[in-house]
């Protein structure tokens, strides 16, 4: 128990010692905007802008986020929960100025090839999805995630970019 103690202080003292990334960064690198400073500085306590600037959520899914931060120690007080997940929303939604993507990708024909390249890219780019091999079952799972952060996907949808992804970027099976 001493040692646990001993760890906490320790880890506390640290944690105060150790400059934030908004510290050693300078200017606000985000855009203008009401929320701006809120995310600026809750945000980047931990994460430079990238982890969070790359994602293309809905507001429910930045609201979703914020909460998960703030039970990982962000400092957002219930006031600010608001402004800071529609300055999320507004600058960093579905079809908000995707960053343009460092890999070309050309996508093997078959059904379902337009559906990728249509919605998929709202939010990132095709090499993100194209890089992973998943089993259709987690493609599955993350086509209905990604709807659920807003991605503007229809069930029929989902099952033919599932099929499609998993036909073309499926998990190898392992040799028996």
């Amino acid at each position: 128990m001493r040692s646990l103690f001993a760890g906490a202080i320790a880890w506390a003292v640290l944690a105060q010692a150790a400059p934030s990334y908004a510290q050693q960064q300078g200017p606000n690198p985000l855009p203008p905007g009401e929320g701006r400073d809120i995310v600026a500085v809750a945000c980047t306590q931990c994460h430079g802008p990238n982890a969070f600037t790359q994602l293309r959520e809905g507001p429910d899914a930045w609201r979703f986020q914020v909460y998960d931060m703030i039970l990982r120690g962000a400092q957002v007080q219930p006031s600010e929960l608001e402004p800071a997940v529609n300055y999320l929303a507004t600058n960093f939604g579905p079809g908000i100025n995707v960053p343009p993507t460092t890999v070309q990708v050309s996508l093997p024909d078959g059904p379902g090839k337009d559906l990728v390249e249509q919605r998929c890219v709202l939010c990132h780019g095709l090499d993100r999805a194209t890089s992973a091999k998943r089993a259709p079952a987690e493609w599955d799972g993350i086509l209905r995630r990604m709807v659920f952060l807003g991605a503007p996907v229809s069930a029929d949808e989902v099952k033919t970019i599932t099929t499609y992804l998993g036909a073309n970027f499926g998990a190898k099976q392992a040799m028996k």
